[in-house]
């Protein structure tokens, strides 16, 4: 029996039991709204799509070619386009997930107005976002089930065989896929990040990102300033989303563990440390400190500790806050990963300041020296540019080659020469554009990387096509910017946002007032809607 048929009888069943009052019900309309709503709660989905990115890490652990991808989106629709475009260009939206991005948040959907990434904003924007995104994900499911409900009435009514339309239906595969949710610092102590945690994981939220910075001094990860926190306090906040996601149920949940220590000079706090070698010493051990001979070497107001048997001033700032030693970053990324993922985070995430596959290597492989199956999530980051850096990457290979470089920019002479337009087709351009190509693909197999994603795509691309569209439209080009440019090849990539009706959900509406009122339903669609020009 097919699945379509089985809740079908089950709705059968329950009508008649219910005896004439529910006369006008029908079973075959129930079982389909039914099924168009798979989900009934966030609780639903986040349970759902755990399990979704669970068998993808173990795909991943399998096959680095298995790795996954997503884009950041700061509304729903921009959430339900992308997966709608993946659906219809890849035919799966498998190893496909949202990003949802604390910096879109702030940046787009603050009350306060545009604001930088500096947890400024609202908190309960964040679970807000992802209520929102799965509210416009289920919608499209509604859509396109509600257009194969037609071909299946329209070929019932025809008398034609009908069962590879219900096998469509039984075999639909969802929009909903797992969204990676950023709660930066978590929003206050590590009470606050549970009671968010909660907000976002009922909300729909599979998987939290958060960060070792400290919370009321969050910086964007690409920005200077940041300031880091002791390991004891971050693994907190770690064990408060843990126990959130326990609470309601979801025992899969991920944690994704951000270090910003590579860009991050600065600690506002000094742990203490209760014997030798645990990790307030060894964050101790990073301070930027001067040796303490006698009392005459400290000023009012200064402090000494005790590092290695040896009483040291940590070096501290006018504004209170303390400096670490230069060159200690990168053992410090590795402290930060390794005590993570020993203490229950299921993910990284390592902001670094280029994108580098080297250099990320270089880092997960010290990692995975003492967590064999650590993996990453990577940030493609727009921060970065990246023709720059990789056409950087290729001339500084080809120097060490001993190629003829004569008829390139030095960069050490001018650092944004290779992005003259006159180098675009050159063999260097080409050679990074590869790289570029392949950033996922090589990351993914050498440096760890099980997720890669764009955090603020489709802030750019809002921001670059109505850019464009505003140059012609008000100018010379007039309607035929809007024609050209946007219905033109809408139509012809074949997207759902050309009938814009439809996808706004009239034909649903239409459907469902046909339910609620049979013959006596108003319709918004028919001959005279001039969406049928499309």
């Amino acid at each position: 029996m097919t699945r379509y048929q089985s809740q079908l009888d089950k709705f059968t069943t329950l009508c008649q039991t219910q005896g004439k009052t529910w006369q006008s019900i029908s079973p075959e309309f129930a079982s389909r709204m039914n099924l168009q709503n798979r989900f009934k709660t966030g609780l639903d989905i986040a349970k759902y799509t755990a399990k979704v990115m669970r068998e993808d890490m173990n795909a991943y652990d399998l096959d680095s070619s298995q790795y996954t991808q997503s884009l950041g989106c700061w509304h729903g629709f921009t959430a339900q386009q992308m997966m709608m475009a993946i659906k219809r260009h890849q035919k799966t939206t498998k190893r496909s997930y949202v990003y949802l991005s604390g910096w879109m948040v702030a940046a787009l959907r603050s009350e306060f107005g545009p604001l930088p990434d500096q947890s400024m904003h609202e908190k309960t924007a964040v679970p807000s976002l992802i209520e929102e995104i799965y509210t416009f994900l289920k919608q499209a499911d509604a859509r396109e089930l509600d257009h194969l409900y037609r071909e299946l009435d329209e070929a019932n009514a025809k008398g034609l065989d009908s069962s590879a339309l219900v096998e469509k239906i039984d075999n639909f595969e969802t929009h909903i896929v797992p969204i990676i949710a950023d709660i930066d610092a978590g929003f206050g102590n590590e009470e606050a990040t549970y009671l968010l945690a909660k907000k976002m994981i009922e909300a729909g939220a599979c998987a939290i990102q958060i960060e070792n910075q400290v919370s009321d001094a969050k910086q964007c990860g690409h920005q200077a300033g940041k300031v880091t926190v002791p390991h004891e306090d971050f693994l907190a906040k770690i064990n408060a989303v843990r126990y959130a996601f326990l609470e309601l149920g979801v025992e899969d949940g991920i944690i994704v563990a951000r270090t910003d220590s590579l860009g991050a000079s600065l600690t506002q706090k000094i742990p203490v440390s209760k014997a030798p070698g645990d990790l307030a010493s060894q964050y101790n051990a990073f301070l930027d400190t001067t040796p303490v001979n006698n009392a005459d070497d400290l000023q009012d107001g200064e402090m000494a500790i005790k590092l290695d048997g040896e009483l040291r001033k940590p070096v501290r700032l006018d504004n209170g806050l303390y400096q670490f030693r230069a060159g200690t970053e990168k053992d410090r990324v590795v402290l930060d990963c390794v005590t993570s993922l020993q203490s229950g985070a299921d993910l990284l995430w390592i902001e670094t300041e280029k994108p580098n596959v080297q250099q990320i290597a270089e880092l997960v492989n010290r990692v995975k020296e003492q967590v064999p199956n650590a993996k990453l999530v990577y940030n493609n980051s727009p921060s970065f540019n990246w023709t720059l850096k990789f056409r950087e990457q290729v001339y500084t290979q080809w120097q060490e080659e001993g190629r003829d470089l004569s008829q390139y920019p030095d960069p050490s002479q001018d650092a944004k020469a290779l992005m003259d337009p006159q180098l675009d087709n050159s063999e260097l351009a080409a050679a990074a554009d590869i790289l570029v190509q392949n950033f996922q693909r090589d990351g993914a197999r050498e440096a760890g990387i099980f997720h890669h994603l764009i955090t603020l795509p489709t802030y750019h691309t809002a921001a670059l096509s109505t850019d464009i569209l505003a140059e012609g439209y008000f100018g010379d080009l007039g309607m035929l910017a809007y024609v050209r440019d946007v219905q033109r090849q809408e139509i012809r990539r074949e997207q759902a946002s050309v009938k814009h009706q439809d996808l706004a959900g009239s034909n649903i509406g239409d459907t469902h007032k046909e339910y609620f009122s049979g013959e006596n339903a108003l319709k918004a669609g028919g001959e005279a809607n001039t969406m049928n020009q499309f």
